[in-house]
Protein backbone atom coordinates (compact mmCIF):
# COMPACT_ATOMS: atom_id res chain seq x y z
CA UNK A 1 0.00 0.00 0.00
CA UNK A 2 2.68 2.49 0.97
CA UNK A 3 6.35 2.55 1.90
CA UNK A 4 8.06 4.86 4.39
CA UNK A 5 11.82 5.38 4.31
CA UNK A 6 14.31 7.30 6.40
CA UNK A 7 18.07 7.65 6.31
CA UNK A 8 19.89 7.16 9.60
CA UNK A 9 23.44 8.51 9.94
CA UNK A 10 25.94 8.13 12.80
CA UNK A 11 29.69 8.63 12.90
CA UNK A 12 32.12 7.64 15.58
CA UNK A 13 32.90 10.44 18.02
CA UNK A 14 33.81 10.36 21.71
CA UNK A 15 30.96 10.88 24.17
CA UNK A 16 30.95 14.51 25.39
CA UNK A 17 30.85 13.60 29.09
CA UNK A 18 32.44 10.14 28.95
CA UNK A 19 35.28 10.10 26.41
CA UNK A 20 35.95 6.37 26.99
CA UNK A 21 32.73 5.56 25.14
CA UNK A 22 31.02 6.76 21.95
CA UNK A 23 28.49 9.51 21.30
CA UNK A 24 24.94 8.25 20.86
CA UNK A 25 23.99 11.29 18.73
CA UNK A 26 22.85 10.65 15.17
CA UNK A 27 20.55 12.10 12.52
CA UNK A 28 17.37 10.73 11.01
CA UNK A 29 16.59 12.26 7.62
CA UNK A 30 13.00 12.04 6.39
CA UNK A 31 13.25 14.17 3.27
CA UNK A 32 15.52 16.80 1.73
CA UNK A 33 13.73 19.34 3.93
CA UNK A 34 13.29 17.40 7.20
CA UNK A 35 15.82 15.83 9.51
CA UNK A 36 15.81 15.20 13.25
CA UNK A 37 18.83 14.97 15.52
CA UNK A 38 18.42 11.93 17.75
CA UNK A 39 20.30 10.37 20.64
CA UNK A 40 19.75 7.68 23.24
CA UNK A 41 17.68 8.56 26.29
CA UNK A 42 19.76 10.27 29.01
CA UNK A 43 19.51 7.11 31.15
CA UNK A 44 21.46 5.32 28.40
CA UNK A 45 24.20 7.97 28.00
CA UNK A 46 22.20 9.96 25.47
CA UNK A 47 21.98 13.69 24.89
CA UNK A 48 19.01 15.15 26.80
CA UNK A 49 18.76 18.00 24.25
CA UNK A 50 17.81 15.58 21.46
CA UNK A 51 14.85 13.31 20.81
CA UNK A 52 15.36 9.68 21.75
CA UNK A 53 13.93 6.57 20.03
CA UNK A 54 11.44 5.95 22.83
CA UNK A 55 10.08 9.50 22.49
CA UNK A 56 9.88 9.04 18.73
CA UNK A 57 7.83 5.84 19.24
CA UNK A 58 5.46 7.69 21.58
CA UNK A 59 5.32 10.53 19.02
CA UNK A 60 4.56 8.11 16.18
CA UNK A 61 1.70 6.51 18.10
CA UNK A 62 0.24 9.82 19.32
CA UNK A 63 0.48 11.39 15.85
CA UNK A 64 -1.08 8.37 14.16
CA UNK A 65 -3.92 8.30 16.70
CA UNK A 66 -4.54 12.04 16.27
CA UNK A 67 -4.59 11.86 12.47
CA UNK A 68 -7.02 8.95 12.50
CA UNK A 69 -9.15 10.74 15.12
CA UNK A 70 -9.28 13.91 12.97
CA UNK A 71 -10.37 11.89 9.93
CA UNK A 72 -13.11 10.11 11.90
CA UNK A 73 -14.34 13.39 13.36
CA UNK A 74 -14.47 15.04 9.97
CA UNK A 75 -16.40 12.10 8.55
CA UNK A 76 -18.82 12.27 11.49
CA UNK A 77 -19.47 16.01 11.15
CA UNK A 78 -17.34 17.18 14.09
CA UNK A 79 -15.08 20.17 13.40
CA UNK A 80 -11.97 19.80 15.56
CA UNK A 81 -10.42 23.22 16.17
CA UNK A 82 -7.43 22.13 18.26
CA UNK A 83 -5.85 18.97 19.63
CA UNK A 84 -3.19 18.51 22.32
CA UNK A 85 -1.80 15.26 23.69
CA UNK A 86 0.67 14.96 26.57
CA UNK A 87 1.51 11.34 25.75
CA UNK A 88 3.81 9.30 27.99
CA UNK A 89 5.70 6.07 27.31
CA UNK A 90 7.20 3.84 29.99
CA UNK A 91 10.17 1.52 29.62
CA UNK A 92 10.13 -1.61 31.77
CA UNK A 93 11.94 -4.91 32.03
CA UNK A 94 10.36 -8.09 30.63
CA UNK A 95 10.42 -11.26 32.72
CA UNK A 96 13.29 -12.42 30.47
CA UNK A 97 15.31 -9.34 31.47
CA UNK A 98 15.04 -7.34 28.24
CA UNK A 99 13.80 -3.77 28.21
CA UNK A 100 10.84 -2.62 26.14
CA UNK A 101 8.34 0.23 25.88
CA UNK A 102 5.71 -1.55 27.93
CA UNK A 103 3.06 1.13 28.06
CA UNK A 104 2.03 4.30 26.26
CA UNK A 105 -0.70 6.51 27.67
CA UNK A 106 -2.34 9.12 25.49
CA UNK A 107 -3.94 12.16 27.11
CA UNK A 108 -5.75 13.72 24.14
CA UNK A 109 -7.66 16.96 24.52
CA UNK A 110 -9.68 18.06 21.51
CA UNK A 111 -11.67 21.24 21.10
CA UNK A 112 -14.59 21.36 18.70
CA UNK A 113 -16.35 24.07 16.74
CA UNK A 114 -19.67 25.33 18.10
CA UNK A 115 -21.86 23.56 15.53
CA UNK A 116 -21.59 20.03 16.93
CA UNK A 117 -20.12 18.96 20.27
CA UNK A 118 -19.60 15.28 21.14
CA UNK A 119 -20.72 14.16 24.60
CA UNK A 120 -18.28 12.17 26.74
CA UNK A 121 -19.54 8.78 25.51
CA UNK A 122 -19.27 9.84 21.87
CA UNK A 123 -15.81 11.29 22.44
CA UNK A 124 -14.70 8.02 24.01
CA UNK A 125 -16.15 6.09 21.05
CA UNK A 126 -14.35 8.38 18.56
CA UNK A 127 -11.02 7.77 20.33
CA UNK A 128 -11.70 4.03 20.47
CA UNK A 129 -12.27 3.98 16.69
CA UNK A 130 -9.09 6.02 16.17
CA UNK A 131 -7.11 3.57 18.28
CA UNK A 132 -8.49 0.58 16.38
CA UNK A 133 -7.57 2.20 13.05
CA UNK A 134 -4.14 3.56 14.01
CA UNK A 135 -1.43 1.87 11.92
CA UNK A 136 1.17 2.27 14.67
CA UNK A 137 -1.09 0.90 17.42
CA UNK A 138 -1.79 -2.09 15.17
CA UNK A 139 1.98 -2.64 14.76
CA UNK A 140 3.18 -2.75 18.36
CA UNK A 141 2.68 -5.04 21.35
CA UNK A 142 2.91 -2.15 23.84
CA UNK A 143 -0.16 -1.62 26.02
CA UNK A 144 -1.85 1.61 24.94
CA UNK A 145 -4.38 3.43 27.10
CA UNK A 146 -6.30 6.59 26.39
CA UNK A 147 -7.15 8.84 29.32
CA UNK A 148 -9.72 11.54 28.71
CA UNK A 149 -10.33 14.40 31.17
Amino acid sequence: MSEHAIRLEWKSEPHAQQPATYSRDHTATYSSQVSVDVSAAPAYLGNSNLADPEQLLVNALASCHMLYFLAICEGSGYAVTSYVDDAVGKVAKNPDGTFWVSEITLHPKASFGPQKQPDRETLSRLHHKAHKGCFIANSIKTHVSIELD
